[in-house]
């Protein structure tokens, strides 16, 4: 059998996917897919290129021949050291594109409380979510959590993660739905955090649903898996991030929980 890597490789510009992970949208990317390794993706989750075991770069058409492709043989060499210390990325561009979104970044922190959380450049495939997605949560929270819904199984209870990392570019997404939707920027805020400002960009957030419950609802509370993650998920080092009353602004999420440790 291939050797199927378990790691997502982040830069400010593109992303390095397993290819494995992914399905081909067009004829040319299967015939692609099917002999890379890896595919590069940019922050849009448009598939730019495919590197193959010997670590050749495959143009996927129809972008010019010399697209980016040294910043893509950087993604790959890291790719080739999955136990390089993960670092923080640069936050380059994030302030501009929140006054896009009429949002001031200092003004939002020191409203909100919440910090900057950077991406990580390195995040480990912790299995699938519900919707049959690969999920991606940093090293130690992807075995935390695989451990505590091992633990919550034995115990009768089933715990299914809803949504794990995001990059900033994909909570801008959120928000530009939003707003084309006609929702205000505060409605927006009261139930998401402000792109670079969500714990999910850490990799170490997660959404936790089970069997029969919809997703990020607040009647999550009155289930059985909620009274287990209440006991039991602090033994594994997830906290309830954002209770009732809680001092940032963002309303009850009884499914989102952040691992500290």
């Amino acid at each position: 059998m291939p050797f199927r890597p378990r790691y997502l490789v982040n830069s400010n510009h593109a992303e390095l996917w397993p290819a494995w992970l992914l399905r081909a949208r067009r004829n040319a990317d299967a015939r692609a897919l099917a002999t890379a390794g890896w595919v590069v993706r940019d922050r849009d989750g448009a598939y730019l290129a495919t590197i193959d075991s010997k670590g050749k770069i495959h143009l996927l058409p129809p972008l010019h021949p010399s697209r980016d492709a040294d910043g893509w043989r950087v993604l790959a060499r890291d790719a080739d050291a999955p136990h390089a210390p993960v670092v923080a990325l640069p936050m380059h561009g994030l302030e501009r594109r929140l006054l896009e979104l009429g949002l001031d970044a200092d003004d939002y922190a020191r409203r909100s409380g919440l910090e900057q959380v950077p991406e990580p450049s390195r995040l480990s495939f912790a299995g699938f979510d519900r919707y049959r997605r690969p999920l991606w949560l940093g090293d130690a929270a992807s075995r935390a959590w695989n451990r505590m819904r091992v633990a919550a199984a034995d115990d009768g209870v089933v715990l299914d993660a809803i949504s794990g990392y995001r990059s900033h570019a994909y909570q801008m997404g959120i928000f530009a739905r939003k707003r084309a939707r006609g929702l205000s920027v505060d409605e927006i805020l009261a139930v998401n955090a402000a792109p670079g400002f969500s714990e999910h960009h850490s990799g170490n957030a997660l959404d936790i649903g089970t069997n029969g419950e919809p997703p990020a609802e607040e009647s999550f509370e009155r289930t059985t898996a909620f009274r287990w993650l209440s006991d039991h998920a602090g033994d594994f080092g997830f906290r309830l991030s954002y209770p009732r009353d809680n001092p940032h602004g963002i309303v009850y999420e009884p499914w989102h929980w952040c691992w500290h440790g």
